[in-house]
């Protein structure tokens, strides 16, 4: 198959693209490599793909309307995992124009590209930001999400309504992932893995939110993409039996899908397994709820083991261990015998 990968240089547009390859499919990467983080990062991602034959490169931003148009004109993709999106909860606070030109003009010109060159299928990214001020738990795809707490979260929600729109309307297969905090070896700097990881090694203190009691189904980049991968074989189908939309499937090739670990922790228990696996203890600013936030996700993910009969199960333990051997490996970190970091 050909399959575009948009946010190709992103962490999980990475993962997922080498996954692809290494299973021998042929990848077209998008990326518009943005500054919003450290951009060698995303170079850094992209050098390891431009060493497969089968992969090609675009940098080209989702909001030119024209040049997506000539690529999918050009490549007739058979299917389309749309990973690009200006993500973050807090950075939605003060730079909301960019979420909606991002993730609301962007992804109407990825479902106008899908729809005119006839795309098999459309996989999405969602997120569970979506559920927003949901109290009950675990969060099911097939709970309302209408109250979301943040832009971020609103974009991704009006994502899913748009995908659906044109499922119905043009039978256009679509499915949205609702990915649950994912972390792992080349994540993202402004999460919290990274962030705190970072911090402790240069003994800096870190910003502990709601004093540590915040809970987060933390999901392990593998899983994530192993997932994906599954998810796209997995083309919707209408649904008979169900008489109207549905928050979780429809009468429209449409489908949602959770991905998550299914099993939250608190941050405090997170923040104590990165300082077993740094072997220093942090020095930690206690701090109330940051406004945006909600106190805890969980993922129903009995949707996603029925249909495709795979359910994550990498531990907290193994995924924390494995970023910090990466973090230490790509930033050329060292510790000296009274445990202090050098670069």
């Amino acid at each position: 198959m050909k399959i575009l990968v948009t946010g190709a240089a992103g962490f999980i547009g990475f993962h997922l693209s080498k996954r692809l390859l290494n299973l021998g499919q042929e990848v077209i990467g998008l990326d518009n490599l943005n500054n919003y983080y450290d951009v060698s990062l995303k170079n850094a991602r992209l050098d390891q793909l431009n060493e497969q034959k089968l992969f090609n490169f675009y940098k080209l931003d989702l909001c030119d309307r024209e040049k997506l148009n000539e690529l999918f004109t050009f490549h007739q993709f058979d299917i389309v995992v749309n990973l690009a999106a200006q993500a973050g909860v807090r950075y939605s606070l003060t730079n909301p124009y960019i979420y909606v030109d991002s993730n609301l003009v962007g992804f109407i010109n990825i479902l106008e590209g899908c729809r005119h060159s006839k795309v098999k299928h459309l996989v999405f990214a969602s997120s569970s930001s979506v559920y927003g001020a949901n109290t009950k738990l675990p969060f099911s795809v097939h709970d309302n999400v209408d109250h979301p707490a943040s832009l971020y979260a609103a974009t991704k929600k009006a994502n899913e309504l748009m995908a659906h729109t044109y499922s119905y309307l043009y039978n256009l297969p679509t499915t949205g992932l609702r990915f649950f905090t994912v972390y792992g070896p080349w994540g993202r700097p402004d999460m919290a893995l990274f962030i705190f990881t970072k911090a402790i090694l240069e003994d800096n203190p870190i910003d502990v939110f709601n004093h540590g009691q915040m809970r987060r189904d933390f999901t392990y980049i593998d899983d994530v993409v192993e997932g994906v991968v599954r998810v796209i074989n997995k083309i919707p189908r209408p649904n008979s039996h169900c008489s109207e939309a549905h928050p979780g499937t429809s009468n429209a090739p449409y489908k949602i899908y959770n991905i998550g670990n299914n099993q939250p922790i608190e941050l405090i228990q997170f923040i104590e397994c990165i300082e077993n696996c740094l072997g220093k203890k942090a020095k930690k600013n206690m701090l109330p709820i940051q406004l945006g936030d909600v106190p805890q996700t969980y993922a129903n993910i009995d949707d996603l083991f029925q249909d495709i009969g795979f359910m994550p199960n990498t531990s907290i333990e193994v995924g924390i261990r494995n970023f910090i051997k990466w973090y230490k490996y790509y930033y050329k970190v060292t510790c000296n015998q009274q445990g202090t970091s050098t670069l």
